[in-house]
């Protein structure tokens, strides 16, 4: 066996491998929108399983073909969703989850057990006021 048809079948194998890799995620993100579809009924989702189940190649190809555009409206729609979804819970956790009402309440709690003086408590108590008037 030669240099240079070792070197060709590596390279065809290479490549081959990267069709089929391309062709697994092309299959996934089809699968993945199938079941993102909410206008889609059962029986259509079932029906296009079916077909990607004995027809891949092809009905892989149609179906980027017919729904492409929807595809991506979909992902897209799903990642904004996901987006705002993080970004109200960041909001949330770098708020806080105690109001000024709930800090009172706790200095309080530790002025009556007395861990703390009546000038601690009103150190804290204007300082969670101050804190809800500037938010």
């Amino acid at each position: 066996m030669s240099f240079w048809s070792s070197i060709w079948d590596v390279i065809w194998w290479f490549l081959t491998f990267f069709v089929f890799i391309a062709y697994l995620m092309a299959l996934f993100s089809i699968i993945a929108d199938l079941f993102r579809d909410r206008k889609l009924n059962g029986w259509l989702k079932a029906l296009w399983l079916l077909f990607l189940v004995f027809l891949p190649f092809i009905t892989a190809l149609v179906y980027l073909i017919a729904r492409g555009r929807g595809m991506g409206e979909r992902a897209e729609r799903q990642s904004q969703q996901a987006r705002e979804q993080a970004d109200a819970y960041i909001r949330t956790v770098a708020a806080g989850s105690s109001t000024p009402t709930d800090e009172i309440a706790r200095a309080k709690e530790l002025l009556d057990s007395g861990a703390i003086t009546q000038a601690e408590f009103d150190s804290l108590k204007q300082a969670a006021l101050s804190k809800a008037a500037a938010s």
